[in-house]
Parts: structure tokens; C-alpha cells; sequence
């Protein structure tokens, strides 16, 4: 069956903090819903956490790393799940379950087995 990754965007809050007990029970209770087609899938830490990695040189050239985010966005990319399912149509229904949509949004990107 196809993988498909869930990238999901939301306020670019720390998901560890106590404050956000509540919706990461929302959460739980996606993934004990949807088990059966979540092959992985983590929160990420705030954008403030992020390093970027660049080999402008190309490969064996100097490394740049820099503080921060890629991308300066209103909503950041928060979160991920890997899903397996049957067809597009199927990632989109299980996506649309994911807390995110309704705080914020979920791309759902089908992923390239090498």
C-alpha cells in the first residue's frame, strides 16, 4: 500500500508544556483511532529549536548551519505522522482527523519508496 507523509502546521507552540494537555489528548486519541494506518510519526519542538543545514559547495564542500527555521510562516511545521493507505482519497480521510486541520492545516504528501 502507498505511504504518505502528514506534515502538520499550527501555531509554533513547545507541544511538551502543560498548557497544552488537553489537545495533545486530542491527539491520543487520533492516533488509538487511527492505529492501524500510522506506521510513525512525532510533534516537533518550536521552530526557535531548528537548525538549517546547507553544502553550498556541494558534496564534501563546507557546511553552513544557522539558528531557526527555513521558512518564516505564520504557522510552522509542528508535527508529522506516516501514513499507510489504501489511496490518496484515504491519507486525505485519516488527515482530516488529525487535530491540526481544525487549528491549522495538514499537507498530505505521498512518499517515494527507494
Amino acid at each position: 500500500m502507498p505511504i504518505y507523509v502528514a506534515l502538520t502546521y499550527t501555531a509554533d507552540v513547545d507541544w511538551s508544556r502543560p498548557e497544552y494537555a488537553e489537545e495533545i489528548r486530542e491527539y491520543d486519541a487520533f492516533d488509538r483511532e487511527h492505529a492501524a494506518v500510522i506506521r510513525g510519526g512525532h510533534a516537533l519542538y518550536p521552530t526557535a529549536t531548528a537548525t538549517t543545514v546547507k553544502v553550498p559547495g556541494g558534496k564534501g564542500g563546507d557546511i553552513v548551519a544557522g539558528d531557526g527555521p527555513y521558512a518564516e510562516t505564520k504557522e510552522a511545521l509542528t508535527g508529522f505522522y506516516i501514513l499507510e493507505c489504501a489511496d490518496l482519497d484515504e491519507a486525505v480521510a485519516v488527515a482530516a482527523q488529525i487535530p491540526s486541520a481544525w487549528h491549522g492545516v495538514v499537507e498530505v504528501r505521498p512518499a517515494i519508496a527507494f
